[in-house]
């Protein structure tokens, strides 16, 4: 991680803490559940040395970024404003945007909403979900998949972080990470994570290091897992928020990025949406769906260099873009 600057600045009303390394045209890098600035550790390292300024803040809720007490002040218009905050304050009308997870929510509503500030977006794991005007989204992933779909058990505030807390937060982290199950999570009603010292520890996969997830666990110790878990308890919220913008379409360049495995994937008809038309309905400048083979939903840090590779390629492409 050498190099790597950090600081802190004032958005949208909090204290906002930023990685960045390099010059060059920024590219912004917003991360998901349950992850920090840090998931985005190789890309920084591999764009800043490519000729970019590579930036990665922790999101509302997370790392040494403020964590807001009310769940109110996790809706998709806070986190959206934090963005657009954040890109003033570096100084530059537009950037390329890469975002993974919540963080590729948070990008597609960035998108929508600001669309001149951003010239290209590689999005990783979470396509965008066009907004359905008869129904209630976590209504409806109850009504597909029950109760203890993760998402649904998530709602009650205290009740999911209870679900983590079996554990030390650096194995739940660790197990959340390294899943490489496909299909809807389903929450087993008992925890999520074994016991301590009831079965010895899964060992890391090569591209997760104890001291990767001994970075995390210090992080999520200091604030715990609520922040984030707010973002999931505000979707109903930010479905009514969002209902002038129903039926609009995504506007700016894009390539997306999945895993095979990945669990968001092979969830929620997605394969259908993404491949049978719907995506690129929604999504007229989307210029390339790649699905990487083996890898589950954590595909920055699994596949890094391939991924890296890929924002690369592409972003060069539209390196050009007029700015505005």
């Amino acid at each position: 991680m050498e190099g790597i600057e950090h600081r802190t600045v004032e958005v949208n009303g909090i204290k906002m803490h930023v990685a960045e390394k390099g010059e060059g045209p920024v590219v912004l890098f917003i991360h998901g559940f349950p992850e920090l600035w840090y998931c985005w550790r190789h890309q920084i390292l591999a764009l800043s040395s490519r000729g970019y300024r590579a930036v990665a803040p922790d999101l509302r809720g997370y790392g040494d970024t403020d964590v807001p007490s009310s769940v109110s002040s996790y809706t998709i218009m806070h986190l959206v404003g934090d963005i657009v905050a954040l890109i003033d304050s570096l100084g530059v009308d537009q950037v390329f945007l890469v975002a993974h997870d919540w963080g590729a929510i948070v990008g597609w509503y960035l998108c929508l909403f600001r669309p001149e500030r951003i010239k290209a977006y590689v999005c990783l794991s979470v396509p965008f979900m066009p907004r359905n005007p008869k129904v209630r989204p976590v209504d409806a992933m109850r009504a597909l998949y029950g109760d203890d779909y993760y998402i649904c058990r998530f709602q009650e505030p205290g009740k999911a972080e209870a679900l983590y807390g079996s554990n030390n937060i650096g194995e739940a982290i660790k197990n959340m990470l390294t899943s490489r199950r496909p299909g809807p999570p389903i929450l087993p009603k008992e925890g999520v994570t074994l016991p301590s010292g009831s079965l010895p520890s899964k060992p890391l996969p090569s591209w997760l290091s104890q001291e990767d997830v001994n970075y995390y666990a210090s992080k999520f110790a200091k604030t715990g897992l609520t922040g984030g878990l707010n973002y999931y308890r505000n979707l109903n919220l930010n479905w009514e928020l969002t209902s002038p913008w129903s039926g609009a379409q995504i506007k700016v360049p894009v390539k997306f990025i999945t895993g095979d495995l990945d669990s968001v994937y092979t969830s929620l008809n997605l394969k259908e949406y993404i491949h049978g038309g719907g995506f690129k309905q929604d999504v007229p400048n989307l210029e390339e769906v790649i699905v990487l083979k083996g890898v589950s939903h954590f595909n920055n840090q699994e596949a890094a260099e391939e991924v890296n590779d890929h924002i690369y390629n592409f972003i060069n492409k539209h390196a050009d873009a007029k700015t505005t």
